[in-house]
């Protein structure tokens, strides 16, 4: 994945997918955003680009459990600096893995901010392509989820289900 900061034009599509109805946005050849089923702000949409069209292609096949990493240009036009951080380390959970919030702000060198990783977290704008939901209590528990707790146990069951990454 490609990471960088910047604000320009954008394009914004939504289709119906197997979790509902997604949309994902496309600013200057980059994914700055996805809006899960049921949390759309968007006001207008636009034509679909060429990286739009990769994206959602990318999206069915993680979710029919053919794909279990994502190869995408992406970038995060807000945020703190340490917002972002946090979105880059959750990349660093594999598919049909789990992390707590501690180990997360252990891995940014932050061992005392599990607090901010779940505020970071829960303020992910690329959710699912950032795997956010792969991250859970520390009592092993489910917490917390930007498209709610029954999509973030759907999505862990789809990844228990084809097993860890190759």
């Amino acid at each position: 994945m490609l990471w960088g900061s910047h604000k320009g034009a954008s394009m914004l599509c939504f289709r119906e997918t197997a979790f509902g109805r997604v949309g994902i946005e496309d600013k200057e050849g980059f994914i700055t955003r996805l809006y899960l089923p049921g949390r759309s702000d968007a006001v207008s949409e636009g034509p679909e680009t060429a990286l739009l069209g990769e994206a959602f292609a990318q999206l069915e096949a993680y979710f029919a459990g053919r794909r279990k990493t994502f190869d995408l240009p992406l970038r995060f036009d807000e945020g703190t600096p340490f917002m972002k951080q946090v979105w880059q380390a959750l990349c660093m959970v594999p598919y049909a893995h789990t992390a707590s919030y501690k180990d997360i702000a252990e891995a940014i060198g932050n061992p005392k901010a599990c607090r901010a990783v779940g505020m970071a977290s829960n303020r992910n704008p690329i959710a699912i392509i950032v795997p956010c939901h792969r991250i859970i209590g520390g009592t092993g528990a489910l917490v917390g989820y930007g498209g709610g707790l029954g999509m973030k146990e759907r999505l862990l069951e789809l990844e228990r289900r084809y097993g860890p990454a190759d």
